[in-house]
This record gives C-alpha cells, structure tokens and sequence, in this order.
C-alpha cells in the first residue's frame, strides 16, 4: 500500500544552509518528490543541493513568509501535484526522518488523516531536551488542547507530521498562521473538519541550530492567540454550526460563575470598608452562583473532551 501513494516532502527553508544536505541524505527512498521552499533567509540555498538530489523541486517566496507561509507553499504546489501524503520536515535536522513511515502508516490504514510526532512519550529522549523548552512546551500543550479542541492529543506544537492532501483541500489557508503560531492553527482548522490525529512517539534530536524565537517572547505571542482560537472555537461548535448541552451549559453557566464572582468581590470590598459583617443572604448568593456556575462549566468541559475527534 505504501508504494500505492504519491508522497511528498515539504521542507521550509530559512538558514539552514550547514543542516540541509544531510536532512536530504537521510529522508527514506520511498519518498516520490521534496519540495524545497526557500524563504528568502540570509543563507542561500547551496546550488549543489539541487545537483545532487534528483527528487528536490526548489520552490521560492516572494518575501519571507515564516514557517508556515512556506509550509503553505509547499502544500499548494502538492495539491496541484495531485499527490495523495504530504510531510513536513524542518530544514534543521532536528527530525528523525526514519520516522516517516510510522507517521504515514496511519494515513494509509485509515486510521487517521493527520498524524504528528509526540517527543513526550519517549522519557529517555525526554531528559535531552533543554529543561526551558520542556517546561515551555508541556505548558503550551495544555493550552492548545483547549484552544484547539484535541483533548487527547499531546506535543500539539511537534513541527513534524504526514497530512492527507484531500485534508489540505478542505482548509482556508488564510485561517492558518504563517510564522510560529502555524502548527497551531492548523491543528485548529483541522477541528472543524472532524479530522483525527494520530499521536507517533518520536524522540527530538537538538544539535547546534538556535531558534528564531526568544523564550521569553512565546508567551506573550502565543496567549492571545490561543485565547482567540479558543473564542472562536467555541463559538462556532456550540453556537453556529450546533447548539447542544454543552451550549446550554455555557450560556447558563458562565454568567452564573461571572456574576458571583464579581458580585462577590464587590461584596468583599464593600463590606470590610465599612467595617460590617455582610448579610447572610447576600453569602449565600455569591456562593451558590459560583459553585452552580463551576459545576457546569465543569460539564461543558467533559462533554468538549467527550467530543474530541478520535484516531483509531
């Protein structure tokens, strides 16, 4: 069944110029064709590069996109190509392409039609990676669950996955990021196509490439992004395209934990400045809105984890 596919290579390049060959070398023979994308970095592409690697089509940005705006490229021209599996692959060498067959098996069976590397099922590969990134990237993938709706996917953020091309048809690529935020939004575009991702344990390999991006700026990039994703998600499950149990949860349940909240701090506040005990009955308002309000919040959270798109 594996040579009864079409299957691409997309691999975003940005200098990486000391790390592209030996990504190269390394990717398996039964790979159809590899689109290099060149996304206007400082280092060129070695011409070499293409020379010597007959399967490479070198494919070049206008202007520098970001990852994901040279993923995307990547990605039209496959759809144009009518191939059937597309990979993503970074130009780093940060990826075990000897991996590649694990992550397209899924696709093939039909047992998914998005699968994803997970570096935090292999906990010897686990204590290599940098304590910063690992502690960073456990907090972001709680985040993305929520944001994103797939509850029983971790490593949300893992750069290295096989999608299927009918997928890629489906998507408004305007929806989906074009720098850091990509494998994000596209994981939350994928949501509302139902499609199921499959998890493949693979360790990360760290040599000496540096990121574009500093740790301390991440959060201040990716939370009101995921607070967005999140919003959206929402509104569109539960309110626009249905309206269930989860929805009703919501709409009684947060006013209800919003009011006796707020209610109950102004109630706090006002109080202790004048130095007097506050009614019983007011105590009893704020507490009850605020539990009846938690507890179906609560609920609303269990039926959106039930409601995960899952692999088989």
């Amino acid at each position: 069944m594996l040579n009864q596919n079409k299957i691409a290579v997309v691999i975003p390049y940005y200098n990486a110029s000391k790390h592209i060959a030996d990504v190269l070398h390394k990717l398996p023979e039964f790979i159809d064709v590899v689109y290099i994308v060149d996304d206007c970095g400082e280092e060129a592409l070695p011409n070499s590069i293409l020379e010597t690697f007959e399967k490479s089509v070198h494919l070049k940005n206008e202007k520098n996109l970001g990852v994901g705006g040279a993923t995307k490229t990547g990605f039209k021209q496959a759809i144009q190509d009518q191939f059937d599996i597309v990979v993503k692959v970074d130009a780093d060498d940060q990826m075990d392409t000897s991996y590649i067959k694990a992550l397209i098996n899924p696709l093939i069976e039909d047992k998914a039609e998005y699968a994803k590397g997970n570096r935090f099922r292999d906990f010897k590969a686990l204590k290599n990676m940098p304590t910063v990134r690992k502690i960073g990237n456990l907090g972001l993938s709680f985040l993305t669950k929520a944001a994103t709706g797939y509850w029983n996917n971790f490593d949300p953020t893992n750069g290295f996955f096989a999608v299927k091309t009918s997928t890629l048809k489906q998507l408004d690529f305007n929806n989906i990021a074009n720098r850091y935020y990509f494998e994000t939004s596209l994981i939350a575009e994928l949501y509302f196509q139902d499609v199921r991702i499959k998890d493949v344990p693979m360790p990360a390999i760290y040599g000496d490439e540096k990121s574009n991006m500093s740790v301390w700026k991440m959060p201040f990039v990716f939370l009101p992004k995921l607070f967005k994703t999140f919003v959206k998600r929402i509104v569109k499950s539960y309110f626009v395209y249905d309206f269930n149990m989860s929805s009703i949860y919501l709409l009684f349940g947060l006013p209800l934990f919003l009011f006796g909240f707020i209610y109950g701090l102004y109630t706090w506040w006002y109080y202790s400045s004048k130095a007097i005990f506050a009614p019983t009955g007011t105590i009893m308002l704020v507490t009850l809105t605020i539990i009846i309000g938690f507890q179906l919040l609560l609920q609303a959270v269990h039926y959106d984890i039930t409601k995960a798109p899952k692999s088989n």
